[in-house]
Order: structure tokens, then sequence, then C-alpha cells
């Protein structure tokens, strides 16, 4: 049995795949800012405008409660029909496609939501929605 008469080399880190992604991302680079020069050399004049003010999102549905006792209230303010048909008027004055959600309590009349909902027309408003809740199934 020889002997070694040398000492053993000991392991170190492997930099074969690190060394094969630094050139991959330098590669990805190269060809990435070869792109924005073609962009920039493209002959086009874009137009330009004065002001280009902020995009808003379009507002929340309006939430009209009925209550139990036939109080209306938009939000947190109660109103009669007819101010609740102008405030909505100027709600959608301001936003054209403004929704409402009518939540009315289950022991309200039914004419009653009949005539909110008729109000609610009467402003122009056509995305309308009732709130319900569902019954869970028992098995």
């Amino acid at each position: 049995m020889p002997l070694k008469t040398y000492p053993e080399e000991t392991a170190g880190p492997n930099l074969t795949p690190m060394i094969d992604i630094l050139f991959l991302l330098i590669i990805f680079f190269m060809v990435g800012s070869k792109f924005t020069e073609l962009e920039r050399s493209i002959d086009l004049d874009v137009p330009r405008v004065s002001d280009a003010g902020t995009l808003s999102p379009a507002p929340e549905k309006r939430v009209v409660n009925i209550h139990r006792d036939g109080r209306v209230s938009l939000g947190q303010t109660d109103l009669t029909l007819d101010e609740l048909r102008s405030e909505l008027v100027t709600a959608r004055e301001e936003y054209r496609d403004l929704g409402v959600l009518v939540r009315g309590d289950s022991e309200v009349p039914f004419d009653r939501v009949a005539n909110v909902l008729n109000s609610v027309r009467q402003a122009g408003i056509s995305e309308m929605g009732i709130s319900v809740r569902l019954e869970t199934q028992r098995r």
C-alpha cells in the first residue's frame, strides 16, 4: 500500500455557477440597454399638454339606509326623499357612473323601499344595488 507523500487538498467552494450567473446578468443588461437606445432613436414627436391633472379613482358606492322607523339616511345624514334626490343629483354631477347601494331594515314596508329606489332612479343613477343577508343553510 503506497503512502501519500503530499498533503491532501482541501475542498473549496465551486465558483462555476456563480460565474455563469454573472455572465448571464451582464448579457441581459447589455441587451436591455440596446433596447432603450433604439427606443430613444425613434423619430416621434409626442404631443404636449398644459396640465395633465390627476386621475382620481371611482368613488365608492353611496349607501342609502332605510331605518325601521322609516327614516332615510345617506351616510350618517337623515334626509327626506327630495333631499336624497338632490344630494344624489349633485354627487352624480361629480361622477357620472356613481352607484348607490340601498339597505333597508327587514321590518320596513316594501313601499318605503320602492319610494327610495324611485328617488334614486329620478336622480339619474342607473347602477343600484340592494343589500341583503344570506340565510345560513341548515342540514
